[in-house]
């Protein structure tokens, strides 16, 4: 894929242009834990070694897509502002040492920056009623290099979860592989959360996070570059 021009057809109107990905790694050792993977937090355990590790089996949470078939899209912003984010998800293999897996389906979902998601609503859990839009949702296939990208914003945060983003890998015939979710250096999200767009610091920290208490190194974003003039790029290598 042309990043550049992904990225122009992506943003168009959007008014930010996310930086392209570089190899620095911004989560540093004030960012995140030290944290073991012996239990995810749906029970089933991480494994593997290295750079090799299953990622943390997790919960799809209380929102999760409804019609993923339908949203099948690079670009998955729709009204939303915020802080423009390009997020580069790659799948690996563990059972073939960790090679790209090809032609699985991605699906991504993560809250607007008020906290609230698309497809639910009008109930304690959520009281904005959004059951009728699908922002901040959507689905693509791997490449031959394992590889996806979605264009969208940075997550806000709602009460009781640090801010994070929702993946599942399915296989083509709609089983799944994988569910997991991706957590944010501290200091990125304080950043973008002092901007107009966002509602203040996150009430919840990564470590104190019932889904990532016990994982959180795994959890972690690979990589976030950027800034809140030009957007950020995402990083993460999701192993299955």
């Amino acid at each position: 894929m042309d990043r550049k021009k992904f990225l122009k057809n992506g943003l168009l109107g959007l008014g930010t242009i996310v930086a392209l990905p570089t190899a620095m790694n911004s989560c540093t050792k004030d960012d995140s834990i030290d944290a073991t993977n012996d239990n995810a937090t749906d029970g089933s355990n991480s494994s593997g070694s290295g750079d090799c590790t299953l990622s943390p089996s997790e919960t799809a949470g209380p929102f999760p897509i409804k019609t993923p078939a339908d949203l099948v899209r690079e670009n998955i912003v729709g009204d939303r502002d915020g802080v423009a984010m390009l997020i580069n998800i790659t799948v690996q293999d563990q059972s073939e040492d960790c090679a790209p897996l090809a032609g699985v389906y991605v699906d991504l979902w993560h809250c607007d920056a008020d906290g609230n998601y698309s497809e639910y609503g009008g109930t304690g859990m959520q009281s904005t009623n959004y059951t009728n839009v699908h922002f901040l949702r959507g689905r693509q296939t791997t490449d031959s290099n394992g590889q996806v990208s979605f264009i969208s914003i940075f997550p806000g945060w709602y009460n009781g979860r640090a801010p994070h983003i929702h993946i599942e890998v399915l296989k083509t015939n709609g089983s799944s592989i994988r569910v997991t979710q991706i957590a944010f250096p501290k200091s990125i999200c304080d950043t973008v959360y002092s901007t107009s767009a966002y509602k203040g610091t996150a009430n919840m920290l990564n470590e104190n996070d019932n889904v990532f208490s016990d994982s959180l190194e795994d959890n972690m974003a690979d990589s976030v570059t950027g800034d809140t003039t030009n957007g950020y790029t995402l990083t993460k290598t999701i192993v299955v």
